[in-house]
C-alpha cells in the first residue's frame, strides 16, 4: 500500500508541473499549446483512475507517471540547454514560428509523445511492475480511447475555420496524413518489440533511436508552416 501511495503523489506531481507550466508559458507558444491538451489528458486519466475506470489502478498509475515523466524531461532538457530527443526538436524549433498553426503544435506534440514515448514508458512500466507488456494492454488501451477522443475535440476547437474543411486546404491535405489511431497502434508494436530486445541493448538502443527519428520527421512534416 505504501507503494501504491507513492505512485498517486507522482501523478499529482506531474500534474503540478504541467500546470506551472501552463501558468508560464505565453498562450501562443507551441509548446503552451501541447502542455494543455496533455494536462486535460493526465487530468481526464487522473479521474478515471480514482473512479475506478481502469483494471488495474496501480498498473495505470504507474504507466501514466512514467508516460508523464518523457514529456517534461523534454522540457527540462530543453530548460537545461541540452538537446531534446529527436521527436521533440521539431516543436521546440517551431514553437514560436507565426506560420504554424496552434492545431498543428498540438498534434506535433501528440505525435512525439505517442509515436516515441508511449513505447518506452510502456517498458518502463513493465520494468518498475516487473511485467510483460501483455499485463498493460488494458490499461494502454483505455489511455488511448481517452487520448482519440480528445483529438476529436482538438481538431473541432483548434481548426481555423469552415473553409479549412475544403480538401484543397494545405493545413486540412496536411493533418489528413496523420492519424492517432494509426500511430497508436504502431506505439503497441514498438514497445513489444522493445521489451522483446531488453537482451539485446545494442539493438535495443539502435531500434529506439530510429523510432525518435522517424516520429521527428513525422512531427517536422505536420510543422509545415502554411500561408495565411
Amino acid at each position: 500500500m505504501p507503494q501504491l501511495e507513492q505512485f498517486t503523489t507522482s501523478v499529482d506531481a506531474v500534474v503540478s508541473r504541467m500546470r506551472a507550466l501552463d501558468s508560464a508559458l505565453p498562450e501562443r507558444d507551441g509548446i503552451a499549446v501541447f502542455n494543455r491538451v496533455y494536462l486535460a489528458v493526465t487530468e481526464a486519466v487522473d479521474r478515471r483512475i480514482d473512479t475506478g475506470g481502469f483494471p488495474d489502478r496501480r498498473a495505470a498509475i504507474t504507466l501514466d507517471v512514467r508516460f508523464a515523466e518523457r514529456y517534461l524531461a523534454a522540457v527540462e532538457a530543453v530548460a537545461d540547454e541540452r538537446r531534446p530527443p529527436a521527436c521533440w526538436r521539431p516543436l521546440f524549433q517551431f514553437r514560436r514560428h507565426p506560420g504554424v498553426r496552434p492545431l498543428q503544435f498540438a498534434l506535433a506534440g501528440i505525435n512525439a509523445h505517442i509515436g516515441h514515448d508511449l513505447a518506452l514508458a510502456v517498458v518502463d512500466a513493465c520494468r518498475t511492475l516487473d511485467c510483460e507488456p501483455a499485463a498493460l494492454e488494458d490499461e494502454f488501451d483505455r489511455v488511448g480511447e481517452l487520448l482519440v477522443s480528445l483529438e476529436e475535440r482538438i481538431r473541432e476547437d483548434l481548426m481555423p475555420g469552415p473553409d479549412l474543411l475544403q480538401i484543397a486546404d494545405p493545413l486540412t491535405h496536411l493533418l489528413g496524413s496523420w492519424s492517432l489511431e494509426r500511430a497508436r497502434d504502431a506505439t503497441w508494436t514498438a514497445a513489444r518489440a522493445l521489451w522483446a530486445l531488453r537482451g539485446l541493448p545494442d539493438v535495443a538502443a539502435e531500434f529506439t533511436q530510429r523510432l525518435d527519428t522517424a516520429v521527428g520527421f513525422a512531427g517536422r512534416m505536420l510543422l509545415t508552416p502554411l500561408p495565411d
